[in-house]
């Protein structure tokens, strides 16, 4: 006989864990279901993977999250969840050696920082800052609703406070890279800012990704942090939390079918055979995997295949090397002899120009690994001891602009490598003692991030983040306040609103319309 649940989450991504906590706390019967041995998804941190070392196999830095209500409403800090502040939230080097910008979660205290290589910047970032603060106070409030014509009017529209309403929209709607353009002048500061708005994935050039830029100033409000012990600290707190609630969890457990007769969502069907019941089930799982390998082509309605199938998932963008440190990279920009310092708590961004980062984009383009990639180091060990042995410390290098594709008839089985080899040697750059301080590296190539993590062809946000599929817009506009076209199937993560990265929007937002259909109630 099958089991039967109120609720049957697929993927116990922080999304997927997120909806069930809210679920299971408003007294429904939950069951998430997760095909790897370990919940986390992409935000996920292991132990076998280098032996001595915790290693994050997805997400590493924590922002958005902290502006949402997830962690005080789960109260995860009772199942073990530590945040420690990353302050500066980012470093960034000049290429020559001559000065550094360090961001920190003061506003003045960056500025400062700022005048040390562009004065006239420092008072631009000022003014930038509480400019788009005000913006994004609306913006923000959007995210974390599901986003109906009505929500976004109120809150797009309405519910910002621009002293120049024009000219914001104006902004918004040129390409972050013009925008940099224009509002600074020092290379070393336009360049720094684009490389942390490039994390979203759409290029410098892309038209309305004025905000990614924009979206720097809520940093300033959430800073950047990182749970003790490793990424996958939070998503095994939320475990923890489900279950105390009253929630079910198994690992192991992959889903092989989603059950549909006469256009409702009956069942999961598990690679082994099982099948499990339930009255609703949410797929944290990507738009394509849900509809097109879990449901089939042939049990959705008529033109839905074709429209999922062209939902833009892009060639991936980047990949990241996983490294075992004999000491920390010491920057010639601002030496420490290899020993923890201000430089190393946050965010490194390692991109000389903006011309550079385009020429890296322009590789892509061509389906090719960039030949003198960016990269972006993260030393977490500097301010969290237990990622380590004693005396030792961890080194991640993301590396933008990597096709899954490639065009060159090579694989990335081969080129791996040398790839991260690259990668390495563009850190080796600003900090000469990083290649002989390597005692080990894992490579997580696009190829990697989706087989291991289930992010196809590479794409940590799922699908692109231009504004075509953003908004009502993501992934469809009749599945984008996260019901679907089949009755009693819900879909949130990252192929939702609003998107990507460690923020848990779409979990919280999935879960208010479950338990409204439900319960009849908001909660």
């Amino acid at each position: 006989m099958a089991s039967k649940y109120d609720v049957v989450v697929i993927g116990a991504g922080h999304n997927g864990l997120t909806c069930a906590c809210y679920l299971a706390k408003a007294g429904l019967k939950v069951l998430v279901l997760e095909r790897r041995h370990i919940v986390g998804g992409a935000v996920c941190t292991e132990e076998n993977i280098i032996p001595g070392y915790k290693i994050d196999v997805g997400s590493s830095a924590h922002i958005m999250i902290h502006l949402t209500p997830v962690i005080k409403d789960l109260e995860l800090e009772k199942f073990g969840l530590e945040y420690i502040d990353c302050d500066p939230f980012a470093f960034a080097p000049m290429p020559d050696g001559k000065g550094a910008i360090y961001f920190w979660k003061d506003v003045d205290k960056t500025c400062e920082s700022i005048a040390t290589v562009s004065p006239e910047d420092a008072e631009r970032y000022k003014k930038f800052i509480r400019e788009w603060e005000r913006l994004n106070e609306g913006v923000f409030e959007a995210f974390l609703k599901p986003p109906t014509p009505l929500n976004l009017l109120r809150h797009l529209i309405l519910g910002g406070r621009s002293e120049n309403p024009i000219e914001s929209v104006r902004k918004i709607f040129t390409s972050y890279g013009a925008l940099v353009r224009e509002t600074f002048k020092h290379e070393g500061v336009r360049s720094a800012l684009c490389w942390l708005a490039a994390q979203s994935g759409p290029p410098p050039t892309a038209m309305a990704s004025g905000n990614f830029l924009g979206w720097h100033a809520m940093i300033h409000r959430s800073g950047v942090k990182r749970p003790r012990g490793g990424s996958g600290v939070l998503t095994q707190a939320m475990a923890k939390c489900l279950k105390h609630l009253g929630g079910e969890i198994r690992v192991n457990a992959e889903v092989s079918k989603i059950e549909v007769k006469n256009g409702k969502a009956k069942a999961v069907v598990l690679k082994d055979g099982e099948k499990i019941e339930a009255e609703r089930i949410i797929s944290n799982a990507h738009v394509f995997t849900t509809f097109i390998n879990l449901i089939g082509e042939e049990n959705l309605p008529s033109g839905l295949a074709e429209r999922i199938k062209n939902v833009r998932i892009g060639n991936g963008f980047g990949m990241i090397v996983r490294c075992a440190i004999s000491q920390l990279p010491d920057y010639v920009a601002a030496p420490s002899g290899g020993k923890a310092a201000e430089c190393h708590r946050g965010l490194q961004l390692l991109c000389p120009s903006l011309e550079y980062l385009e020429r890296a984009y322009t590789d892509y383009l061509q389906g090719i690994p960039s030949q003198n990639p960016c990269a972006l180091a993260m030393t977490f060990s500097a301010v969290d001891s237990t990622l380590a042995p004693e005396g030792k410390h961890t080194l991640f290098i993301w590396g933008q602009y990597y096709p899954y594709q490639l065009s060159n008839g090579k694989t990335w089985e081969e080129i791996q490598h040398a790839e991260a080899e690259k990668l390495i040697s563009v850190v080796n750059s600003y900090a000469p003692n990083v290649k002989d301080s390597i005692i080990d590296y894992f490579v997580q190539s696009p190829v990697d991030l989706e087989q291991r993590i289930g992010l196809l062809r590479g794409n940590v946000m799922h699908v692109e983040m231009d504004i075509d599929q953003m908004f009502l817009f993501r992934p469809l506009p009749e599945m984008s306040a996260y019901r679907t076209p089949i009755k009693n199937l819900y879909l949130t993560g990252a192929s939702t609103h609003p998107g990507g990265g460690v923020f848990a929007a779409s979990g919280f937002n999935t879960a208010k319309v479950v338990i409204k259909d439900a319960k009849g109630r908001w909660f």
